[in-house]
């Protein structure tokens, strides 16, 4: 297993790197503030090829592998966590689109999409639970050959107030079928019958979380995406890529934090010395350092594993899990470190510990990843239902 990079790898690293130091961190906090992403900034990512760059050339993408990808949000998070949370986005939902739409639609958004010139975003979750995702009641009622028609809800819906269109599930089938009776719509969010909301989160303001409400929405069948039944295993495929993923966006700002904090007890003295040589301040920071090479390494294992085509559906689950969990432990750790000027909202330690605690919930939680290690282990055995 070699994790070496090409000279390719090397250059897209160094341009999403340099991208994010000069114009995603010095604005990650004022962004945050705002409740919004920046739509000049996303343009400025597309340019250089920054989001999703796995995406089919044919469809507009760049077609490269996820080893790449996850360079990219790698980086992007070090600057600004949110905005790294678009490539994800984009290529967990821009992925179902190349590979189960029509051609007109794929050139119709997936350009658009890439460009940062359009939002997508995936609307999965309903107000009954999120863990049970096969249980979905928002219904698709099939009007004649021409529409179907959407009613009910999604909710804790990432760029709910934002996006310009999303990949939402709903089912078609009897409730009892289950994951069988659940299909995939591409919904533009300018169609008549759909509200949002948006929530007042605790972190990652910028994305933003909320409410979509279907009240007959009627969206062409020509929007379906593959085969009536066929939604819940479309995006299930995608989870295991996108968890590695965000288990980079979290080592990322993890190590921001770190960085800073290594360069802050060099230079912060107490008792006329500098606060590097307590080793009650320097080892926690080194055993931060273990924990997000460890995770690091974890993630870049998954998508080397997802490129060469093994199984890696229990190492995703794992990046998913410890990956959060360790960087907020790592950010929590770096802003006692700053004493009270990390308390305060002009510090981005702050920020990140709220954003990345958002991740220990969405796409996953850490009990739900362990599940899925435990059955990837000794089968359903480890699936108990009650």
């Amino acid at each position: 297993m070699d994790f070496s990079l090409t000279p390719e790898q090397e250059a897209i690293r160094e341009t999403a790197d340099r991208f994010a130091r000069e114009k995603l961190a010095p604005r990650y906090l004022d962004c945050a503030a705002s409740g919004r992403l920046d739509r000049d900034l996303l343009q400025e990512m597309g340019a250089l090829g920054l989001i999703a760059p796995d995406l089919p050339e044919e469809h507009g993408g760049y077609g490269l592998d996820g080893m790449t990808s996850g360079l990219i949000v790698e980086a992007l998070a070090y600057g600004d966590f949110n905005m790294a949370y678009i490539p994800l986005l984009t290529g967990l939902s821009g992925r179902i689109l190349c590979d189960h739409g029509k051609p007109e639609l794929v050139g119709q958004w997936v350009p658009k999409l890439v460009s940062g010139e359009a939002l997508i975003g995936l609307a999965l979750t309903e107000p009954r639970g999120g863990t049970d995702a096969a249980n979905l009641q928002l219904r698709a009622e099939k009007q004649g050959n021409s529409s179907y028609r959407l009613n009910g809800e999604k909710t804790s819906i990432s760029l709910s107030d934002q996006a310009d269109l999303f990949v939402v599930f709903a089912r078609t089938g009897d409730p009892d079928e289950g994951a069988k009776g659940v299909s995939a719509f591409l919904v533009p969010m300018d169609l008549a019958g759909i509200s949002r909301s948006h929530f007042d989160d605790f972190g990652s303001e910028s994305v933003g979380r909320g409410s979509l409400f279907f009240d007959d929405v009627d969206v062409p069948a020509e929007n379906l995406l593959g085969r009536e039944g066929g939604g819940f295993y479309q995006v299930m495929q995608g989870f295991d890529y996108s968890r590695a993923l965000i288990g980079l966006q979290c080592v990322a700002a993890a190590q921001a934090s770190l960085d800073e904090s290594w360069a802050y007890v060099q230079e912060r003295r107490a008792f006329d010395r500098p606060l590097a040589e307590f080793q009650g301040v320097s080892f926690p920071l080194s055993e931060g350092e273990t924990h997000m090479h460890a995770a690091r390494l974890m993630c870049y294992e998954t998508l080397w594993l997802r490129d060469n085509g093994q199984p890696h559906t229990d190492k995703a689950a794992m990046c998913k899990w410890y990956a959060p969990k360790m960087a907020v432990d790592v950010i929590h750790n770096c802003l006692l470190i700053h004493g009270h000027a990390g308390y305060s909202k002009d510090s981005p330690h702050q920020q990140r510990m709220r954003d990345v605690i958002g991740l220990e919930i969405g796409d996953g939680t850490a009990q739900i990843s362990k599940l899925i290690i435990a059955r990837e282990k000794i089968g359903n055995v480890a699936v108990q239902y009650r």
